[in-house]
């Protein structure tokens, strides 16, 4: 897959999340793997106004390149002028995304996000808008409807294709779904037979058993993953070991907890020490899912008040595992 400049083969993707894609996971995520990371989304309008909080979210590190930076909004206007005075004078963004699938009642209740598959002609003004002012690739990450029982993917798809946009991301629910139930790969499948740009697929990638079906049956251009991701930045790893028909071997307890570590102190340098504690607690129960002692450990994250407390609670956790394991060869 060509994107711009970039040559990405069949790319995987790290989706944009709120409060979860910040610079340092980012970073983390391109050095296990992901072709291409995005930001968390960031309000068109709040930039528009001046919000210095919404333009530190547009902070990116040059370990974490190639970027694609996710804006939302509703208003043409806005968007072209947010593309030409704050995207188009950066180096260090491959991609202008736009989003089209937030499902949050926040965003839905400005007229952004997903609130924009019910009225195409005012999400196509919006997408023309950005294409136009735009220097670089500009995608659109979509959902395949409002409604469960009223998918209209194929229609939105080729209303944004029709913008002049360089490929679509499809994340296969509507906004009525949220993240329940599975994604509808039959439609990713669909829509990406029904245009001409590179589509991207979205929704329950979570090994490379599950990529390869997806990749071979929907036929898309890539695979982008979401909550798979979720304190596991070695998935992108874990796939692509799997798709080449390797073995892949999951970290150690060790291995595991250095990078927890290193998370931590990412956010430490990039949001603070209060911030940096208080987002690592739910980082540190997704790190710990499936492992020994997971529960106890997610539960005394939430006790960690400073850097330290929290350092002291990792050392903790492997010295515990280590105790295990050594109770365990004995037997």
């Amino acid at each position: 897959m060509k994107i711009g400049k970039l040559r990405l083969g069949t790319p995987l993707f790290l989706a944009p999340m709120a409060g979860i894609t910040d610079m340092p996971y980012r970073a983390l995520c391109r050095e296990f793997g992901a072709d291409l990371v995005c930001t968390e989304m960031v309000s068109a309008k709040a930039l528009y106004y001046g919000d210095t909080k919404s333009q530190r979210l547009m902070v990116i590190h040059p370990e974490e390149e190639p970027v694609s930076l996710q804006i939302f909004g509703e208003d043409p206007h806005i968007l072209s002028e947010v593309t030409k005075r704050f995207i188009n004078p950066r180096e260090d963004i491959a991609v202008l995304d736009f989003n089209m699938g937030c499902p949050a009642p926040k965003i839905i209740k400005g007229g952004a996000g997903s609130a924009l598959v019910k009225d195409l002609d005012r999400a196509q003004a919006a997408v023309e808008a950005i294409v136009k002012a735009s220097n670089r690739p500009v995608s659109v990450k979509i959902r395949i409807g409002w409604e469960a029982g009223e998918k209209r993917g194929i229609e939105i798809a080729k209303r944004m294709e029709a913008t002049g946009i360089d490929f679509l991301v499809v994340h296969g629910r509507t906004r009525a779904e949220f993240y329940q139930g599975k994604a509808d790969w039959e439609e990713i499948a669909k829509i990406k037979a029904a245009l001409s740009i590179p589509v991207i697929g979205n929704g329950d990638i979570l090994n490379g058993e599950i990529a390869m079906k997806r990749l071979q049956e929907s036929k898309v251009d890539g695979l982008m993953i979401g909550r798979g991701a979720h304190g596991n930045p070695w998935i992108f790893q874990k796939i692509k070991a799997e798709l080449q028909g390797e073995i892949w071997t999951p970290p150690t307890p060790e291995e595991r907890i250095a990078v927890v570590r290193r998370h931590l102190h990412g956010l430490h340098g990039h949001k603070g020490e209060r911030t940096a504690v208080l987002e690592m607690r739910k980082h540190f129960g997704w790190y710990l899912k499936g492992c020994p002692f997971a529960t106890e450990y997610r539960v005394r994250s939430y006790e960690a008040e400073t850097l330290l407390e929290m350092e002291a609670l990792f050392e903790n956790y492997l010295e515990q595992v280590n105790k295990n394991n050594d109770l365990l060869d004995k037997n």
